[in-house]
């Protein structure tokens, strides 16, 4: 039997090469080998109890029929109130597009957006899926190659060099995943004012937003309402399996996303939404502080201890749940060297690989969302096997 031929832009969606690890680490714990993931860019704390009650609330009221494209308008108008109260942006709950996870945002805004051929900016290195969401739409993401003196970030002067003919916008992440680290605000608005100067859009990932550590989280919103913001509740809010995230979009774009959106994905989890109306209660709100507060405890913690095991850490993350530490003492193969690392220690890294082109072999992603005792454990065992690997070169 002969099968249909593929669509050609499924060859260039790329594997996301982390799952290798994540599966073989998978495979060691059933085994009943003692692994410690820090692989996986998923907070360990989980919903809160008065999110989960309102889910169950909402199931025991039959609130599971669809819902509107755009959401239900209380969830909407409560992003919007968030907005107000901690970022102090005065925000039209009709701008807001409730989306299934942050993942369906950025699928909508590419869609939107990227016509086949457009190409579009994005910093290497960077989160491997904002890649595939342009690919996905037949565009051409392009890779700026960024190290320690930018913070790992695009700046203004990185877009307007690399801005050519067929750059149509820039998808920027603050903070960002692998990095951990925010665009300074100031430069941010100037991206953006480069950006407009070209007549092109910008996406700004602001998944990591409410994890931010060093100053004053600001939101792109303070620069105007023709930027598209993404943003989503499964790090800050804890609510990675839930699929439910948002976008701010410009006012005169709300009825082309919606189209989108009821085509696409006819609407959100209902159950997920309704649930996530809990999120903004004050009590809630504390306990997402708290656990704010504690991931800076562990990235206080881990990041001194990765540089005390030899290690580089060029630049100390400010936001999110990773460090993007530097191998090199050790090896020059970052991926070979994560997998030895798990066979020796049982400690899961992300290699550089997924993240770019950019020295990928060179570095590794550690998520520190998980807890002080796991990072504790972790870095006694790698404490014990890297002077090894010194004594055999």
């Amino acid at each position: 039997m002969t099968l249909p031929t593929l669509a050609n832009r499924t060859d260039k969606i790329e594997p996301f090469h982390a799952m290798n690890l994540v599966k073989k680490a998978a495979v060691m714990a059933q085994s009943g080998r003692s692994v410690i993931v820090l692989s996986i860019g998923e907070p360990d704390f989980t919903a809160p109890p008065m999110v989960v009650e309102a889910l169950h609330q909402a199931a025991l009221r039959g609130q599971t029929a669809y819902t509107g494209a755009l959401g239900i308008e209380p969830l909407r108008a409560a992003i919007a109130q968030y907005y107000k109260d901690e970022f102090n942006i005065n925000l039209d709950p009709g701008r807001v597009v409730v989306t299934a996870g942050a993942s369906a945002a950025l699928t909508l805004a590419c869609c939107a957006l990227v016509n086949p051929g457009d190409q579009v900016l994005l910093s290497d290195p960077t989160y491997p899926c904002n890649r595939q969401y342009i690919n996905a739409f037949d565009g051409e993401p392009v890779l700026i190659p960024v190290g320690p003196e930018t913070r790992f970030q695009l700046t203004a002067d990185l877009v307007a060099r690399n801005w050519g003919p067929k750059v149509r916008g820039t998808l920027v992440a603050t903070p960002a995943n692998p990095t951990g680290t925010a665009i300074p605000f100031d430069e941010l608005g100037r991206i953006l004012d480069v950006v407009r100067a070209k007549g092109g859009f910008s996406i700004v990932d602001e998944i990591y937003l409410g994890l931010q550590y060093d100053g004053q989280a600001r939101s792109a919103l303070e620069y105007g309402d023709d930027m598209i913001i993404t943003n989503s509740f499964s790090k800050f809010f804890n609510m990675t399996g839930w699929r439910l995230g948002w976008l701010v979009v410009p006012p005169a774009f709300v009825a082309t996303f919606e189209k989108l959106a009821q085509n696409l994905f006819i609407c959100p989890s209902t159950l997920a939404q309704h649930a996530a109306l809990a999120c903004f209660t004050p009590e809630a709100m504390a306990i997402f502080r708290a656990r704010r507060d504690e991931m800076r405890v562990r990235r206080d913690y881990i990041v001194p201890a990765l540089i005390s095991l030899g290690f580089g850490v060029p630049v100390t993350p400010d936001g999110a749940f990773y460090v993007y530490l530097d191998c090199s003492r050790y090896s020059h193969d970052s991926n070979q060297f994560a997998h030895d690392m798990l066979d020796a220690t049982g400690v899961a890294l992300t290699p550089g690989l997924d993240f770019g082109s950019n020295q990928p072999e060179r570095y590794l992603r550690l998520s520190y969302a998980t807890s002080l005792d796991h990072l504790k454990d972790a870095v006694e065992r790698l404490g014990a096997w890297l002077p090894t690997l010194l004594q055999k070169a």
